[in-house]
């Protein structure tokens, strides 16, 4: 009986890997970098300095591509579209995301409960679930979270700042996707569609906190009280009710609220008067 032959090795696996020579480095934290333009990008996070402003809304930032991505969202401009619902994207990474909504693929699995994800992001965020962690503070209030991008959000509520607007009909918003949700509203797209009773949504996030209706799921839990919650929004309200924070006021009248529905609905009494 006769060996199996090995496989001819490839002459280029004897072939030693040159390290990547990087000959710029900064003085403020050492990491190095390989071109010199890339040095000086990366030494304005040190600075703060940010030199590229926008035109319509005075937002600046640290790169001229950065600023140039910002145009996007005054223009309307996508420059990503869905081939399976239409959706479209202005950032590659959310339309990646997206894809993966359609394909079914999560590959992205937490070691503590199995759950899987369709971005290493999304499992970053969960595994904090378990871990109780909470790096991101407001400086305004004290109140902590799992990710960068809420903490943004959050300050806006303090701030009062909505950098984003519909082209359509000029309402504003404080988070670059809630107006593309808005915007399916006016084209009446809702790409996202339940399997199990064929509801569909304008947004990924509506349709992922409408399946744990079917599937029972809460994974949000208060740590004051033990009360379970099916999204993170819905925890976020109710910490209020332990804290008193009522940070949506109306216009009109001053009267204050722990969530934005509360606030619409209130204002809905206001617009009913005229």
């Amino acid at each position: 009986m006769t060996s199996p032959q090995k496989k001819p090795r490839d002459p280029k696996d004897n072939v030693k890997k040159v390290p990547e020579e990087k000959p710029f480095s900064c003085d403020q934290c050492e990491k190095s970098f390989k071109r010199k333009s890339h040095l000086k990008v990366h030494q304005l996070t040190h600075s703060g300095e940010k030199p590229f402003s926008c035109d319509q809304c005075g937002k600046a930032f640290a790169r001229a591509c950065s600023r140039k991505l910002h145009y996007s969202i005054h223009t309307g401009e996508k420059r990503f579209t869905c081939g399976e619902c239409g959706a479209t994207f202005l950032h590659k990474g959310n339309f990646q995301n997206h894809q993966n909504i359609h394909t079914g693929e999560r590959a992205h699995g937490c070691d503590q409960c199995g759950k899987a994800f369709t971005s290493r992001g999304d499992l970053t965020n969960h595994k904090r679930i378990h871990s109780g962690l909470k790096p991101h503070s407001c400086d305004e209030c004290g109140q902590a979270f799992r990710r960068r991008g809420t903490l943004i959000r959050h300050l806006r509520i303090h701030s009062g700042e909505k950098p984003y607007w519909c082209e359509i009909c000029k309402k504003m918003f404080s988070r670059e996707y809630t107006l593309e949700v808005h915007r399916r509203g006016h084209a009446g797209e809702k790409p996202y569609v339940c399997e199990e009773c064929g509801k569909a949504f304008s947004s990924s996030g509506s349709l992922l906190v409408h399946r744990r209706s079917h599937t029972g799921e809460k994974p949000y839990v208060c740590e004051e009280c033990g009360k379970a919650l099916s999204s993170s929004g819905s925890l976020l309200v109710h910490r209020r009710s332990h804290t008193g924070e009522k940070p949506y006021v109306c216009e009109e009248c001053g009267k204050a609220f722990s969530s934005s529905g509360s606030l619409n609905g209130h204002q809905r009494i206001h617009a009913a008067t005229f």
